[in-house]
């Protein structure tokens, strides 16, 4: 499909949507370039979804715009899904029908051309690995086969872009496994936003990531940039008496928190009967660690391990959408 030379593929500007007299977006801008893959990620209820049925013509904002390829979806609405392939969270599937019949549907209503059906559906049997099942009901195909006809209903077309919103979810961890290589897959050569729960994935599958809460953008950067955006280092210790009973959870609290340079000091696990985990919290630019060794040794205990831990995306995440960091807006586009 022609799409211009350059530009982004989908641009929203100011999007914003009213459901009587609740704000569900307020404001979102954001831009998604040609081949990236990215990671749309919220709490529930933070406005992911209606975002993206937005994003797709099939709910209308209440105010602000969003562009395909250049081309305004509410004056082009055509146009603008013929560019678009839309995988929701509940795949719009017939359960009636054969596979092979609904691809065939699919490719109908997509307005493949009568000549290349034939290849555009053997195209989508291969990529989603759909061979074994082309003549069963689609009632009888376990949540992975549903998920990977979806897939291909989307794709059919060849879009510009696709929009997959929590495509692994209901999955065992074998599926998941299948539909994140087939995504990957799929960043190569098409540019796809990925809306998940599942943040390991986000961080092994996506280029960027946009992270709404409360219906508004509060972050937009690359996953190890919103990674290493954590209000401190993180450091990890695990002790046991000498002999006798484990140490008192609150007092070695009390001790560790007097160390300088300690922001927060919260329960972790252990390492079998005996012991005790700690996840301490450092201040912005501390290294508590020989603060936190003195301690330990003052107490009278066994210090079993104390590492530096690597900041995490699911740190970071639950600080935006929690509202601790409501100022930081990422690099808004």
């Amino acid at each position: 499909m022609a799409t211009p030379a350059s530009g982004p593929v989908l641009e929203t500007r100011g999007l914003t949507k009213r459901f009587g007299g609740t704000l569900a977006v307020n404001g979102v801008s954001f831009q998604v370039q040609r081949g990236e893959i990215l990671g749309f990620l919220g709490p529930n209820g933070a406005g992911k979804t209606t975002t993206l049925r937005m994003a797709t013509g099939t709910l209308r904002p209440s105010a602000g715009e969003v562009r395909v390829a250049g081309l305004d979806v509410s004056a082009a609405p055509l146009e603008t899904r013929r560019r678009i392939g839309y995988l929701p969270e509940n795949a719009p599937l017939y359960d009636d029908m054969q596979v092979l019949d609904f691809l065939r549907l699919a490719a109908a209503l997509r307005e493949v051309p009568a000549r290349g059906r034939r290849a555009a559906i053997s195209a989508m049997v291969s990529r989603c690995g759909l061979a074994e099942v082309l003549g069963k009901d689609i009632r009888q195909l376990s949540k992975g086969y549903r998920q990977r006809v979806g897939l291909a209903q989307a794709m059919i077309h060849d879009p510009d872009l696709l929009i997959l919103d929590e495509p692994t979810s209901g999955l065992d961890p074998n599926q998941i496994a299948e539909i994140r290589t087939l995504i990957r897959e799929l960043g190569r050569e098409k540019t796809v936003i990925l809306s998940t729960h599942i943040l390991p994935e986000v961080q092994a599958t996506c280029d960027r990531i946009v992270i709404i809460a409360d219906g508004r953008l509060v972050a937009d950067d690359t996953p190890a940039a919103l990674a290493a955006r954590g209000s401190g280092p993180v450091v990890r210790l695990v002790v046991r008496a000498q002999a006798g009973p484990p140490p008192g959870l609150d007092e070695l609290r009390a001790r560790l928190s007097a160390v300088p340079g300690v922001a927060a000091v919260l329960p972790a696990d252990g390492e079998g009967e005996g012991s005790l985990g700690m996840r301490v919290q450092a201040a912005q630019g501390a290294d508590p660690r020989p603060g936190l060794f003195a301690a330990v040794v003052a107490a009278g205990l066994v210090l079993l391990d104390l590492h530096r831990e690597s900041a995490t995306l699911e740190d970071t995440f639950r600080r935006l959408t929690l509202g601790a960091d409501e100022s930081e807006g990422g690099r808004h586009a």
